[in-house]
């Protein structure tokens, strides 16, 4: 069976408690699934967080898709058959990378659409980095699979940004963020949202789904099972 699976590639480091997550899900799930560990291979080319945030904060998105680039390239060069960006955050510029390299990429928010229509889930609230939550990418993609989108207000937005880049991406899951999380998601659902998509694969780290009453799409579990999917040629 070997030869049937391909590799995936993974552009992580964005940030690593994420990546983490990718890496055991995929390689978990499987052995769970089919009981030993012959498992797909997965090459992981790890960026330089900081370069990133310098990026986003001076809005030199140019600067991110060539390294992006760069980066699916080494791993195309390394083996991998496909590859996948492990952070939502960076789907902004997706379709420009996508565009450029000769590697098949998957996309982290359409598989959450298709997750969503799935569960027959039409109103999502969203959330994540000011930049998912506010630049209107991620809305304009669901729209695409008819799926209609609520975001926290300007406020909100601000903690759960702060509670993800000052604490989660540094492996800091604190009470009170959790808590301050699982009311915005209640005010969310208070709005109308009938699920909630922890658009930052960080969140689910900090909020898990017996926490709250409403469907969550973890968006980096979702990803992982696509590409496990795409690794072993199966659909389900």
């Amino acid at each position: 069976m070997d030869q049937l699976k391909k590799k995936i590639g993974i552009v992580g480091g964005l940030s690593p408690e994420s990546t983490v997550s990718y890496y055991l899900y995929i390689t978990r799930n499987y052995a769970e699934r089919y009981g030993n560990y012959d498992y797909p291979e997965i090459i992981i080319y790890s960026v330089n967080l900081e370069n990133y945030h310098k990026w986003r904060r001076i809005n030199r998105w140019d600067l991110i898709i060539d390294d992006l680039v760069s980066c699916f390239q080494k791993l195309k060069n390394a083996g991998a058959d496909f590859g996948l960006i492990a952070t939502n955050t960076m789907h902004k510029v997706f379709k420009q990378v996508a565009d450029i390299v000769d590697l098949p990429l998957i996309n982290i928010i359409d598989e959450t659409a298709l997750r969503a229509r799935e569960l027959g889930l039409n109103r999502l609230g969203l959330l994540g980095t000011k930049y998912t939550m506010s630049d209107g990418f991620y809305q304009e993609r669901l729209s695409k699979f008819d799926i209609d989108s609520l975001v926290p207000n300007a406020d909100q937005q601000e903690v759960i940004h702060k509670i993800i880049v000052e604490e989660l991406v540094r492996g800091q899951f604190l009470e009170k963020s959790k808590n301050r999380t699982i009311e915005i998601i209640q005010d969310l659902v208070s709005r109308g949202a009938k699920g909630i998509i922890l658009g930052c694969t960080e969140i689910p780290l900090l909020v898990k789904k017996e926490d709250c009453d409403i469907q969550l799409l973890d968006t980096a579990i979702i990803h992982s099972e696509a590409a496990l999917r795409a690794a072993i040629n199966k659909n389900t």
